[in-house]
């Protein structure tokens, strides 16, 4: 988990890195995370054929992933890879909302008041009570909309408890290719592919992705719920490292005190109740 979590912090690096397209890099990654995963699906034989009630869930979750790591991607270049990281950690809270939405959990009023501190976080990181640029709120916004996909995503997944975790993370990323095909090959034509951007994509695909996915998988069928919470703190404090001593990029004093807010929120609702 803690490796795991390590090489989630680095995502935006390798994104970054690569100089190419954000379409294009999403399109990469899960063409590449699908071969990587498909091995290892084969390997270890846990491929189950998906009903046609498990197929309209897995397009759902996997239109939704996509789409959730191009927002993301490109939200990195409107704020920063620290305040975009973090700010995605409200994912628990629209996920939350979006299941009370849908009724299929009832809103705890014991966590209303950890999702009012986050949003209060994102307001702060978002920069305009300074009188910050426009694109910093364009980033904030980009990163809750890639939040609210995950969230889709995870509750279309919930859905598919008879399929293995990795066979779904694999069809997941069959559809992102598919789907993404017209728009990368457009992109492709134009792109520049230096050695470094080939290096960037392949181990985003392959490590980031497919080796990742084993790793968070093994992980959870031996780590407690409350364990997995904790660990999965490596990730944003990793991303915000990186941002740090790669990018040089330091967040003003009110962006940092939102980010603390938000990480500070995201703790207190993964606790476990007393």
């Amino acid at each position: 988990m803690v490796l795991a979590m390590l090489l989630s912090g680095t995502i935006g690096l390798l994104v970054v890195e690569s100089g190419l397209p954000v379409m294009l890099v999403v399109w990469l990654r899960c063409l590449l995370g699908a071969l990587g995963l498909a091995a290892w699906v084969a390997y270890s034989r846990q491929w189950l054929r998906p009903t046609r009630a498990e197929s309209l869930w897995l397009a759902v979750g996997g239109l939704a992933l996509v789409l959730n790591w191009v927002c993301l991607f490109t939200a990195y270049g409107y704020s920063s890879i620290a305040v975009a990281t973090v700010v995605y950690h409200v994912q628990p809270f629209i996920l939350l909302l979006l299941a009370a939405m849908l009724g299929q959990e009832a809103l705890p009023v014991r966590k209303l008041p950890w999702l009012l501190l986050a949003l209060i976080g994102v307001t702060l990181s978002s920069g305009l009570l300074q009188g910050g640029h426009a694109a910093s709120a364009a980033g904030v916004l980009l990163t809750l909309a890639a939040a609210t996909l995950y969230a889709v995503a995870t509750l279309a997944t919930q859905r598919l408890k008879r399929l293995a975790p990795a066979q779904i993370a694999m069809l997941q990323m069959v559809i992102g290719v598919l789907a993404l095909a017209a728009p990368a090959w457009q992109l492709a034509t134009s792109a520049q592919f230096s050695a470094k951007a080939w290096a960037a994509v392949v181990v985003l695909g392959l490590v980031h992705t497919a080796w990742m996915y084993t790793l968070m998988y093994a992980a959870f069928q031996r780590l407690s719920a409350q364990a997995i919470a904790g660990l999965s703190f490596i990730y944003p404090v990793v991303a915000v490292l990186v941002d740090l001593l790669w990018f040089g990029h330091h967040p003003a004093p009110v962006q940092a005190l939102g980010m603390v807010l938000i990480l500070l929120a995201v703790w207190a609702y993964r606790r476990p109740k007393k």
